[in-house]
């Protein structure tokens, strides 16, 4: 039995898209965008999702989809104006997915579309998802936690207020929507405690064509992520359990060699 489906008319679900990869979405998820009216997704696994789903079937989803993704800097659907489509979608009795990449809950603002529904009278649920600050590092093989290593750790944004965070290098720091504040980011981590030698991975496009992972240290990977281009989208991991993912194989051994090639590891699992 499940809490969520079928799904009632006029009503919405917040659905965790998961990183990009259909495999790493709900079931749940997967039955909700098959049976819904209107789908109301975002550019970062949402769209990724639909597209490969429709491959999947041989034929598009049955409901309408609205995009309302943003790119940095470019936001052509602001919040509100979301949140306004949600609840004018679900009054006009429609089954609507509110499909979010990652899990809705962890940095993508879905509590403001929750309340947003809620203060409007429209009937919403919440389907978690897989998010890409666990499932990205994963990817390249990095634990978040691991004994005698790491026994916490703190997700965050490239614009959150960094030097708050506590801890070591024991306690893990990964960093979404990071890639334009790098330079400053690596240098407040550094100064607070974990010193420039902090290993550090960066894994672009994670479950994409085009994924790849840098590693170096804070007190060096701004200058590597600049010198391979490295782009959004992309998750920040800072913290000693860098060092047990298989890309840091003798990335650490010549520390005083930035430019060194061994550090500078490219791999398509």
């Amino acid at each position: 039995m499940t809490l969520f489906l079928p799904q009632q008319p006029g009503t919405v679900l917040l659905v965790g898209a998961g990183p990009g990869d259909l495999g790493l979405i709900t079931v749940t998820g997967l039955r909700a965008l098959e049976r819904a009216d209107v789908i109301v997704a975002d550019r970062l696994g949402a769209r990724s999702v639909i597209d490969q789903l429709e491959t999947e079937r041989g034929a598009p989803l049955d409901a309408r989809i609205i995009d309302v993704g943003k790119q940095p800097g470019h936001h052509p659907v602001p919040q509100s104006g979301i949140n306004d489509i949600l609840i004018t979608q679900a009054k006009m009795g429609h089954r609507v997915v509110r499909l979010k990449g990652g899990d809705s809950f962890v940095l993508g603002r879905g509590g403001e579309e929750v309340t947003a529904c809620r203060a409007a009278g429209v009937d919403v649920r919440v389907v978690p998802g897989v998010t890409s600050a666990n499932a990205v590092p994963a990817v390249a093989g990095i634990p978040l936690t691991h004994r005698g290593v790491a026994t916490s750790y703190t997700v965050v944004t490239g614009h959150d207020q960094l030097s708050e965070i506590g801890g070591g290098r024991d306690h893990t720091v990964v960093v979404l929507m990071g890639v334009g504040t790098l330079i400053n980011s690596a240098m407040v981590l550094a100064r607070s405690g974990r010193g420039d030698d902090c290993p550090v991975a960066i894994v672009e496009d994670g479950f994409g064509e085009n994924q790849r992972v840098t590693i170096g240290a804070l007190g060096d990977i701004a200058f590597r992520a600049a010198r391979r281009g490295v782009r959004s989208p992309a998750v920040i991991v800072a913290g000693d359990v860098v060092t047990l993912s298989p890309y840091a194989d003798g990335a650490f051994t010549q520390a005083t060699e930035p430019a060194a090639s061994s550090s500078e590891l490219v791999r398509n699992p």
